[in-house]
């Protein structure tokens, strides 16, 4: 039945490549429908529901012009900045709040148009029965599954709207100053949705040279026709590139891939080559799906072994076979050439080259999110092996296309509630890869919960070992260690990640706090001196640190950091009294009388201003004349 149903759309679409994108967009919808049951997940709590400036249309425009990743000791260091992400996400909390449903209904929507793209892109460079087949891979495909079921995934739907939307513009006639502004505008979008979007030129000149031959004589003509295109998106990479380097201090971030540090100091082509092996796994068999691919999942190789040796002649061979397939004839709407599966490899290659850790490292060592843009090359050289196979032996032909449409969209169905939220993610990713180190850290947290320190310590050390002394792993173990009590344990982490991140904040807030439970005030002090340096924005680092230096007996520097608080919005009563005990420890008097009077401005309530009273009334009856010497100060 469904062998025949693909026979009477097949029939049908033949010339009508509108029609072709509406039902790849239909199946999209149709297959991750089941997405909007989903809940928030992974990354989404600290993205959405932790970020204050998004949840405010007052706030919003400010942080549009942040990091990414705000309020985050590696927040620069991490080389996120998603200005058209972080104005969609803001857009749908001032509509939803913290309701699901529309984030999931907006990813499931921009999927199904991004699906219909695919098949008006490829339909400007090939036959409709292969732009609709493209679409209906892409539509279906496993691999999408962590972009569009994960609502932070949604940044990759975006990226690659926005990109294809572009490039059919582009394409869609002449290089006038009006097409090639509307080319520039979709290009920003794109670009401030993900950091892959950058290569929209790179795909630009591709489709291009796929559709008419471009050699060293063409040039000259070749730019006479699209110079204003390409100087509109060579305007706004300027001026995005220039942004990003204002807001995150440079172009591209220099942080390894999780637990991948190593590639810093060794040739990475010994790992890539293995990364190249699964990037080819999940375009053509994507059965075996993972949340994370960080070691040792995907282990850094120090040499070369079977598996990257494979991976390397396996890339090599691709390569090949692209260079094979590009000497075919050029592209155009009515052909079925097979240049089509060069154009497929190259625009993976192109499109995958900012998260492939070539020429930069770029934080990840695999995502599947990430696979999201280059998979519609993938999908375009598969469609043409498909189609040609229908043309060689219809039935088979029709029956392998139908097979791989049911099957990777049953996978997808299968895979999007994986999703769900944090402890159906973890749960899986733990069932699945209970080697990983991320496994190993979710396993350590579990224990914890559980009161069982001794399991949790050993998984947190497997999960060291395998990630490395990561600052946000390490100081998130600490906090678990807190919590269960063992603050000796959670000192030593702090020293060991603050001795090798002496920039990030977190490591000495939380040591500040580890030493003041511990009564250790001078080891307290030196720790949130440090923090209130790095963060001074953390009003609990303030206070700490002026209760250490009360305990010190520096009265002076104490009411300084007091003052401090009060400057940084608490300025309540207790604030005022407990700055009125400090002055007059130090002698000041006048100082004292001024912090009580403050006091009394700030009380709210007929109690508040007794309780006001009483303290001056002590404060008076330890020292009338106003400058106590060494009394022990009253605890607030």
């Amino acid at each position: 039945m469904e062998l025949a149903l693909y026979v009477v759309v097949m029939t049908s679409l033949l010339s009508d490549v509108r029609k072709a994108a509406l039902v790849a967009g239909l199946l999209a919808l149709a297959v991750y429908a089941n997405s909007l049951g989903n809940g928030f997940a992974y990354d989404d709590a600290h993205i959405i529901l932790e970020n204050t400036d998004l949840q405010s249309l007052e706030t919003l425009p400010g942080g549009v012009f942040k990091p990414y990743w705000h309020g985050h000791d590696e927040e620069v260091q991490l080389g996120l900045w998603r200005p058209t992400t972080t104005l969609v996400l803001g857009l749908e909390y001032a509509i939803a709040g913290e309701n699901p449903l529309l984030y999931h209904a907006v990813n499931v929507a921009g999927h199904a148009v991004v699906a219909a793209l695919v098949v008006l892109v490829i339909g400007q460079l090939a036959t409709v029965p292969i732009a609709l087949t493209a679409g209906l891979l892409f539509a279906v495909h496993p691999v999408h599954v962590e972009a569009v079921a994960n609502v932070v995934g949604g940044a990759e739907v975006m990226a690659t709207l926005f990109v294809l939307l572009s490039l059919l513009v582009y394409l869609s006639g002449p290089s006038t100053w009006r097409r090639a502004l509307a080319v520039g505008g979709l290009y920003a979008l794109a670009f401030g949705s993900k950091e892959s979007a950058v290569t929209l030129p790179a795909l630009v000149l591709l489709s291009d040279a796929a559709r008419h031959r471009i050699g060293f004589g063409d040039v000259p003509r070749y730019l006479r026709e699209s110079w204003r295109s390409y100087a509109a998106l060579a305007a706004v990479a300027a001026v995005m590139l220039t942004a990003r380097a204002s807001i995150l201090g440079s172009i591209a971030s220099p942080e390894a891939a999780l637990g991948g540090g190593l590639l810093r100091e060794i040739p990475r082509i010994w790992t890539l080559s293995e990364v190249w092996s699964h990037y080819v796994r999940l375009m053509v068999f994507p059965l075996d799906l993972a949340s994370d691919y960080s070691p040792s999942v995907i282990p850094i190789s120090i040499s070369w072994h079977a598996l990257n040796t494979a991976g390397a002649v396996l890339a090599l061979a691709l390569l090949g076979g692209a260079l094979v397939f590009w000497r075919q004839q050029d592209l155009n709407p009515k052909s079925e050439s097979g240049r089509l599966v060069g154009f497929g490899v190259v625009w993976f290659l192109i499109a995958v080259s900012p998260v492939a850790n070539v020429v930069f490292l770029s934080g990840v060592l695999l995502a599947e999110r990430t696979l999201y843009l280059p998979s519609v090359g993938a999908a375009a050289g598969l469609a043409w092996l498909l189609v040609m196979l229908v043309r060689r032996r219809r039935e088979v032909g029709l029956v392998a296309i139908s097979a791989v449409v049911i099957l990777m969209g049953f996978r997808s169905w299968t895979r999007t509630p994986t999703w769900k939220d944090d402890g159906t993610m973890f749960e899986t990713l733990i069932a699945e890869y209970p080697h990983s180190g991320r496994s190993q850290w979710l396993m350590g947290d579990i224990y914890m919960a559980q009161g069982k320190q001794k399991e949790a310590l050993r998984a947190y050390r497997e999960a060291i070992s395998n990630l490395g002394a990561h600052y946000g792993l390490t100081t998130q173990i600490a906090r678990k260690l807190m919590g269960g009590g063992n603050l000796t344990g959670a000192a030593r982490l702090l020293e060991q990640v603050r001795a090798e991140a002496p920039d990030f904040g977190t490591a000495p807030a939380l040591l500040g706090v580890v030493y003041s439970r511990m009564a250790d005030w001078e080891n307290a002090e030196n720790a949130l001196r440090v923090a209130v340096r790095l963060q001074p924005e953390n009003v609990v680092s303030h206070h700490l640190r002026a209760g250490a230096l009360t305990q010190l007996e520096r009265w002076d520097e104490a009411a300084a950091e007091r003052r401090e608080l009060i400057a940084r919005g608490e300025d309540v009563w207790q604030q005022w009294t407990a700055l009125a005990e400090l002055e007059t420890l130090a002698g000041d008097a006048i100082a004292a009388m001024e912090a009580l009077d403050a006091a009394r401005d700030r009380a709210g309530s007929d109690e508040e201003r007794a309780q006001i009273e009483a303290f001056a009334a002590e404060l008076a009856a330890r020292d009338p004349a106003g400058a106590v010497e060494g009394a022990a100060p009253v605890s607030r």
